[in-house]
């Protein structure tokens, strides 16, 4: 998942896409076939693993040859390379929610956000940094962190219930200290090592979070 999605009241900087309308990340459509679903899911894998090695500017030809598609499907699926990063990031956003037990203790449950995330947050900062924004995207990424927001919403009201986390503190609050987190994890961490990381970063947070 990217933790670094940006709300509304946060901006991101990048440079160079091409002008697009904005595509509602959740919009009604007729239901794919299968085939063609199989197609779209390759082409979202495939420029997850490309832009993980190779930045946002990797040629599409290659995602498409990497997803075992040609040029036309590709297209066909997404309009620019932004349309696939964003894919990307909402189907992190997907297999998180599914994964994810809500009913787990807060400090455990961040433990698994972050370890989960671990990879997808890396490419949304790689990506932040190489990429500009065009203002017909940014709702998009807004969608993103608004749908972040949510998925965290009831584990920010159940901690306040069993008295776990500050009254006073939200969803910003708790997503805040988990990007602090992530920028501990590195690509070449071994999972040991990315979860002592996470284990001892959160040690020290969940001290300023947790209501006393």
């Amino acid at each position: 998942m990217p933790i670094g999605v940006p709300g509304k009241e946060e901006g991101l900087s990048i440079k160079g896409s091409a002008r697009a309308e904005p595509t509602p990340l959740r919009a009604h459509a007729a239901p794919m076939r299968r085939d063609a679903r199989e197609r779209r899911d390759a082409l979202v894998r495939a420029a997850a693993e490309c832009f993980a090695v190779k930045g946002y500017n990797v040629p599409l030809e290659e995602i498409a040859d990497r997803a075992g598609v040609g040029r036309g499907t590709l297209y066909r699926n997404f309009k620019d390379r932004m349309a696939l990063a964003l894919a990307v990031f909402s189907r992190d956003i997907d297999d998180l929610e599914a994964q994810l037990d809500m009913a787990l203790p807060i400090e455990q449950l961040m433990s698994a956000i972050l370890h989960r995330g671990a990879k997808a947050a890396a490419l949304f900062t790689r990506l932040a940094i190489e990429v500009k924004l065009d203002p017909e995207h940014l709702d998009d990424f807004h969608q993103l962190g608004t749908r972040v927001s949510a998925l965290l919403q009831p584990l920010v009201d159940k901690a306040h219930e069993d008295g776990l986390l500050r009254p006073e503190l939200g969803t910003k609050d708790l997503l805040l200290c988990m990007r602090m987190a992530s920028g501990l994890l590195l690509p070449q961490m071994a999972e040991k090592e990315v979860q002592a990381h996470i284990d001892a970063a959160l040690s020290l947070l969940m001290r300023g979070l947790c209501a006393s």
